[in-house]
């Protein structure tokens, strides 16, 4: 088997890493989770529940994520799916008022490089 890099399931929340997903199957592993390693370049790793908004914010950015692509094997996504979605573009759904709301529990700590934890806590849908 290659060698994936694969981190360890670490929370934002310094604990260990929630499903995000199965219903669709999420992650850049194709786990459930959004853990990441060395060949995830985009890094997957923030737990979002899209919206309607997000969806049509992505596919205006090029990555359309509601169409179904049945040669993946991928439905399309549906408003209230959750979805691990690159920090990078979390980010950026952020500057442009079009973030969702994620979940912390299942979000990788490795956001954290690319995401203030201030800007994760503002979407955080699990704080109590």
């Amino acid at each position: 088997m290659p060698e994936t890099g694969k981190r360890p399931s670490v929370s934002v929340l310094g604990e260990r890493l929630q499903t995000c997903s199965t219903e669709p199957m999420t992650g850049f592993f194709r786990d459930g989770c959004c853990n990441t390693g060395a060949m995830d370049a985009g890094v997957h790793t923030v737990c979002a529940v899209v919206t309607e908004e997000f969806l049509a914010y992505s596919k205006m950015r090029g990555n359309d994520l509601s169409t179904p692509r049945p040669e993946f094997g991928f439905a399309g996504l549906q408003p209230g799916n959750r979805w691990c979605l690159c920090a990078a573009r979390f980010i950026e759904a952020h500057e442009h008022g079009a973030a969702p709301r994620i979940r912390l529990a299942a979000t990788h700590e490795r956001t954290l490089e690319i995401v203030p934890r201030e800007v994760l806590r503002r979407y955080a849908i699990d704080l109590s």
